[in-house]
């Protein structure tokens, strides 16, 4: 019904169920013209224009995207074979993250073993990719293209034979030192660099080992109590990195030493 046809209602009165008016129909008459489209203008403009407070609310909203989750990938090798071997030890820290934050790894997506929940207020994606170290940035290349990842939200754990073993070292940037998972995620980052990275410090091969039979070797008792410690330093440097920030997260890492003996 138009603005007018509902004014003109308004205007006439039928009592169908009156004595006195049951014969008749009482009209009042209608208001002037300059009234009418004084009216009809009130309603047209309170049913187009939404209320300030509405408007505001959607201005805020707007102004409010949703947060890009973090990736955190620990490097590996699938397979019995290569279970809690040096080589494996990016794997073993992502599980002691997502464990620490009650994250399960249950799903496979991506050529990975992902695992979605927050740290804070802060969206995560852990992953394992299952693709064999030397072929990660097909996995990691794919989840980082799906869900728009920006690469300095993209966090690489992975074991380094430069580190002094249990050390831990936090870094903004770099290249792949010789690491072959990390050579296969820059390749597929297109070249990029420029991407967070926690290594951590497996030793250097006794004697004249070959360094690729090393990193295959299992940790001794020993040295397993040690890297205890390095995974719990490890879990907090990233709770530290996605709530307060990359610079806070290095000097915690860099700094602290990753095994600490009560007397």
């Amino acid at each position: 019904m138009s603005v007018a046809a509902s004014i003109s209602s308004i205007a006439t009165f039928h009592f169908p169920n009156c004595r006195r008016c049951c014969l008749r129909s009482s009209k009042i008459p209608l208001p002037s013209l300059s009234l009418r489209l004084r009216i009809m203008s009130q309603f047209s403009s309170s049913a187009t224009s939404p209320s300030p407070s509405s408007s505001n609310t959607a201005a805020v909203e707007a102004k409010k995207p949703a947060k890009l989750p973090w990736l955190i990938v620990g490097l590996g090798n699938p397979g019995k074979k290569y279970s809690s071997t040096r080589h494996n030890v990016g794997f073993e820290m992502v599980d002691a993250i997502a464990e620490a934050e009650g994250i399960s790894l249950s799903s496979v997506s991506f050529k990975a073993l992902l695992g979605k929940g927050f740290i804070g207020d802060a969206p995560v994606i852990f992953a394992k990719p299952q693709t064999y170290m030397n072929k990660s940035g097909e996995s990691v290349g794919a989840i980082v293209s799906y869900y728009k990842i920006p690469l300095q939200q993209v966090l690489v754990v992975f074991d380094d034979l430069d580190l002094p073993f249990a050390k831990l070292r936090l870094l903004p940037k770099g290249g792949h030192g010789g690491q072959n998972g990390m050579r296969s995620i820059i390749d597929h980052f297109k070249g990029s660099r420029d991407f967070p990275r926690l290594r951590i410090g497996i030793g250097r091969p006794p004697g004249k080992m070959d360094p690729a039979n090393f990193v295959l070797r299992p940790f001794t008792k020993q040295e397993r109590e040690e890297l205890n410690f390095t995974f719990q330093h490890g879990v907090d440097a990233v709770r530290i990195l996605l709530l307060e920030g990359f610079n806070k997260a290095a000097t915690f890492v860099n700094t602290v030493k990753p095994l600490e003996h009560c007397g």
